[in-house]
């Protein structure tokens, strides 16, 4: 599975949010591989493959970022940002997800380059919309990795 799986960072720091997007993706069987780390921080060092992700092998790059919008030690804007200024992850798909749909926190998304910003929950229907979209494909099932 891992060789053809659509390999997901989920940047999320409410455990039940976690969970509730993980059994949303199974109930897709989509061929995926979901990491999860739970600040700004880790995400980074996740997708660039810094400190304890260095090992590619157990830690592959992210073929997809959702981000939560609000994280703690490092927010989801920087982490954003980081991400869309840096060459090599700059056309990396990152859908920003959050509990606010504010016009703010849209225009900040869209100003930095988000891919797609979706208001939680995201039920199945809509991810599978949202994954299709982005270019993924479907079928098999989903797994999920802690990388903390």
């Amino acid at each position: 599975m891992t060789g053809n799986a659509i390999h997901i960072l989920l940047v999320e720091d409410n455990v039940d949010h976690a969970e509730l997007l993980l059994r949303n993706l199974e109930s897709l069987a989509l061929p995926v591989r979901l990491h999860v780390v739970e600040d700004g921080e880790t995400a980074l060092d996740y997708v660039f493959g810094r400190h304890d992700y260095s090992d590619r092998a157990q830690f592959p790059p992210p073929a997809l970022v959702l981000l939560d919008w609000r994280l703690p030690r490092l927010d989801g804007v920087e982490v954003l940002r980081h991400v869309k200024t840096h060459p090599s992850t700059a056309t990396l798909p990152v859908v920003v997800l959050t509990s606010s749909d504010t016009e703010n926190d849209v225009d900040t998304a869209i100003k930095l380059r988000a891919d797609k910003f979706l208001t939680k929950p995201a039920d199945g229907s809509v991810l599978m919309q949202l994954l299709g979209e982005l270019g993924f494909s479907t079928a098999a099932k989903t797994a999920r990795t802690h990388a903390r």
